[in-house]
């Protein structure tokens, strides 16, 4: 199986230890869970959204970089309307800013984050290119 190096905290790593008797036990079975949840979770939101709608969020995360304590339904919402009101990114992919962000609004904290994590990562992918945004939101 193929080795990772996370970062996590004292009390993640005593959280872990607590749970798992081990750190190395607890990272073996969270991280795959992590991840199957997270692919998951963004497929069944990305079924929420239209194809515009999708593009839209993915460009409202251009170069932005992703902080844990940013991660909530609040700063998805002013993201989103900012990059809507200063660079009218909906008009571009014709997307209705206020469906867009009645939809946003019927998100929980948790798939919000998961929609920005997801629309963030396409920014890192080295496989990225305009093209590859149409893919993105088909695929991922």
């Amino acid at each position: 199986m193929p080795q990772v190096a996370a970062r996590i905290n004292s009390e993640q790593e005593r959280w872990l230890k607590d749970y798992f008797r081990t750190k190395s036990a607890g990272a073996e079975f969270i991280l795959p869970w992590a991840v199957d949840t997270f692919f998951r979770a963004i497929n069944s939101i990305k079924q929420m959204f239209s194809a515009a709608e999708l593009k839209t969020i993915v460009e409202a995360h251009k170069d932005m970089k992703l902080m844990p304590d940013h991660t909530r339904l609040s700063y998805l919402l002013l993201r989103i309307s900012d990059a809507c009101d200063v660079a009218s990114v909906h008009l571009r992919h014709g997307a209705s800013k206020s469906s867009l962000e009645s939809k946003l609004k019927g998100l929980d904290d948790t798939r919000a984050t998961a929609l920005m994590v997801w629309a963030s990562a396409f920014w890192v992918s080295r496989n990225r290119s305009p093209a590859s945004l149409e893919e993105y939101i088909k695929t991922y």
